[in-house]
């Protein structure tokens, strides 16, 4: 298992990763294509929103790979956290493959997204997760996270906060 970036080796299993979900809302966003938009035109952006365009901080995207070169999840790593992402979605966010979920995996790319933090020279680390989410929960945990105050939004979701340490 490692990780790599997106990259135009990756768009056949990017958009069989895509089917995999069968849903319009894919965690992270980062990683949803869209039906109109080339995979060039795709990375091109996707090189953008990481510089920190409009109101999004730098970042960086890697797809979680097995050895047989099939991606199994996704994470973005956010640089910095403005007032939303200190709220809601945190420094980390990260999504496995509906059909390799309970299998050790997020746990595991949570860890290495973790190994990225420090290099990046982020201290305490800022993941979250909605309230409904207990295998979310028990991953942050297991990767050392200490959970602070909840955040509720505007429409009801609550969302769980958990800090880890580095």
């Amino acid at each position: 298992m490692r990780l790599e970036r997106p990259s135009m080796k990756w768009k056949s299993e990017h958009i069989a990763y895509m089917k995999d979900w069968d849903e319009e809302k894919i965690n992270p966003s980062s990683f949803r294509l869209i039906e109109d938009l080339s995979y060039e035109d795709y990375l091109i952006e996707l090189k953008e929103k990481e510089a920190g365009q409009d109101n999004r901080v730098p970042n960086s995207n890697y797809f979680l790979v097995d050895g047989n070169d099939r991606i199994i999840g996704t994470v973005t790593i956010r640089h910095s956290l403005n007032d939303y992402l200190r709220k809601v979605d945190g420094h980390i966010g990260a999504g496995i493959r509906p059909s390799e979920r309970r299998k050790g995996y997020a746990t595991f790319l949570l860890s290495e997204a973790l190994k990225i933090t420090d290099q990046l020279g982020i201290n305490s680390v800022l993941v979250t997760c909605n309230e409904d989410n207990i295998g979310s929960a028990a991953v942050i945990i297991k990767n050392g996270g200490v959970e602070d105050e909840s955040f509720t939004e505007p429409h009801g979701n609550v969302v769980r906060r958990f800090w880890i340490e580095r």
